[in-house]
């Protein structure tokens, strides 16, 4: 569902962590796909989008299938020095907590079972939607690191499902969502049908002569060109 009634001033700006014009205004309630192989900094980047954000006042949910909360709580505060404890929320995917809701210094965190328990993350990430909405965090940014381990418990379609229904659930909160995937981890096939669920598309892969560089495709007609970053 496209909206038609935002504003200029209610888009994310996102042009200060990934330096492109396609970045400046993203809608409220896209959900972005950020793709490339392993050990190109696709976390890293995630996180960066969601810390520009909480440093100006946004909400942020992060959904771990790797880092534990703590580890997460830890990287964000780094971040963020002044991080309010309302401002973050954790969904922990890893399956070492069991499944149950409590707090990390603080921090909203809601354990999962596993990775593949889709239905038990959604209601992961609707609580600290809620979480968020109730301390007054009307904007926000999630981040899902990252559907590749998703992807080693269940079927391609099923994740798309999952991605696509936490689309609307951006949407409805005016938030919005980048999540990671390696790209070098699946089959053509799989990411092809991944990509479907997202509304644009972040492109990471190692640089000649060395570093990394990017390209934004989907959010403003043609893709960028690619640029070091």
């Amino acid at each position: 569902m496209t909206k038609t009634t935002e504003g200029v001033n209610d888009m994310y700006d996102l042009s200060t962590t990934l330096d492109f014009d396609a970045l400046e205004s993203v809608r409220p309630g896209s959900s972005i796909l950020i793709s490339g192989p392993a050990m190109t900094g696709k976390e890293q980047l995630a996180y960066d989008i969601l810390s520009e954000g909480a440093r100006n006042g946004d909400g942020a949910v992060v959904v771990t299938t790797g880092d534990s909360a703590g580890d997460v709580v830890a990287d964000f505060r780094d971040r963020v020095p002044e991080l309010a404890e309302s401002q973050l929320g954790i969904v922990d995917c890893r399956g070492e907590g069991g499944a149950d809701s409590g707090a990390v210094d603080g921090i909203y965190v809601h354990q999962v079972s596993s990775p593949g328990d889709l239905t038990g993350i959604g209601i992961g990430i609707t609580k600290a939607l809620e979480g968020l909405h109730n301390s007054g965090r009307e904007r926000g940014r999630l981040a899902l690191v990252s559907l590749s381990t998703m992807l080693t418990y269940t079927d391609k379609k099923t994740v798309f499902k999952f991605c696509h229904v936490l689309s609307s659930r951006l949407d409805a909160a005016d938030y919005i969502g980048v999540f990671t995937i390696d790209s070098g981890a699946h089959d053509e096939q799989t990411i092809q049908v991944i990509k479907q669920a997202f509304d644009g598309l972040i492109e990471v892969r190692e640089a000649d002569g060395g570093g990394r560089e990017s390209r934004v495709l989907g959010l403003s007609g043609e893709p960028t060109d690619w640029q070091r970053i």
